[in-house]
């Protein structure tokens, strides 16, 4: 049986047209776990990181994509980081209140964007952006917004989440093949009829097969998701290096220990006057 947490990559034998469906569950949970986000907020996250991971799944590259939300409204930041392993992380800011009436346009405010950041190993990173307009309904909207304006590719993006589990579903035209319209809007009328409760609860296969059955597609083999964070004690203690030796000695003296926690999967990391040497050697470098 296929894994509740996994993405499939198809492509029509006849129509230059990719696709894929995430089905994200315990790699979810794992994301919002502890955080007691409001629930629109959560949902909201979910999508990230369902389209998060489609994207992933394009890179062509060892490396990264980030995709932020950046706005003046209730939401002024979320952010998914995902690798080409599919392996994904994220964080969500709030600076009021959110209620369940709240719409997509509330939640992320009248001015804000959309940035989406490839960070190759060995090559240089880059950043797009598309902002976010008042009449956008939804995650959704706004990423297929993106590639028509930055990448010149027909795109359509299918998200949906609620307190369990999330879902996605991509579609998009082959960049350099000449599609004639209808094939793409033919797939995506069918990818249309889908329902939220049927990719929630069916099978990737048994789902594709519902919609395709009467077009050749071409299913690859799932990729697992998961959720990492990829926090260590180490890495922590890279926030430490910045503040003079003598302020540590005085808020462990004050405190009894250093106390940072993680931002992405809430670890907590405690640091005490045994570590201050360390700490002291690394200042000593950076000074030579």
């Amino acid at each position: 049986m296929q894994s509740a947490d996994s993405l499939i990559r198809y492509t029509f034998a006849n129509v230059p047209v990719r696709g894929e469906l995430v089905q994200l569950e315990q790699s979810y949970q794992g994301l919002v776990e502890g955080h007691h986000y409001p629930k629109l907020v959560r949902h909201l996250l979910g999508e990230l990181m369902a389209v998060t991971s489609l994207l992933s799944a394009t890179l062509k590259f060892d490396g990264h994509i980030n995709l932020q939300i950046q706005g003046n409204g209730k939401l002024n930041f979320a952010t998914v980081n995902g690798s080409q392993q599919q392996q994904l992380r994220g964080v969500a800011r709030l600076t009021s209140d959110v209620n369940d009436s709240d719409s997509f346009a509330s939640l992320v405010g009248d001015k804000a964007y959309l940035i989406i950041t490839l960070s190759p190993e060995d090559k240089e990173r880059y950043q797009g952006m598309v902002e976010v307009k008042a009449t956008d309904g939804s995650l959704s909207q706004v990423i297929e917004r993106y590639f028509t304006q930055s990448e010149q590719l027909r795109t359509r993006v299918w998200l949906h989440a609620n307190d369990q589990q999330v879902a996605g579903m991509l579609l998009q035209a082959l960049p350099g093949e000449d599609d004639p319209a209808h094939g793409f809007d033919h797939l995506a009328t069918l990818t249309e009829t889908i329902t939220a409760d049927e990719l929630f609860n069916l099978e990737a296969n048994v789902v594709l097969h519902r919609l395709y059955h009467e077009d050749d597609v071409l299913v690859y083999d799932p990729m697992a998701v998961a959720f990492f964070c990829g926090c260590s004690r180490e890495r922590s203690m890279n926030a430490l290096y910045s503040v003079p030796v003598d302020e540590l000695r005085d808020i462990i003296q004050s405190d009894g220990e250093i106390k940072l926690t993680c931002d992405y999967c809430l670890t907590e990391y405690r640091y005490d006057e045994s570590d201050l040497g360390a700490l002291q050697g690394h200042s000593n470098e950076q000074l030579q």
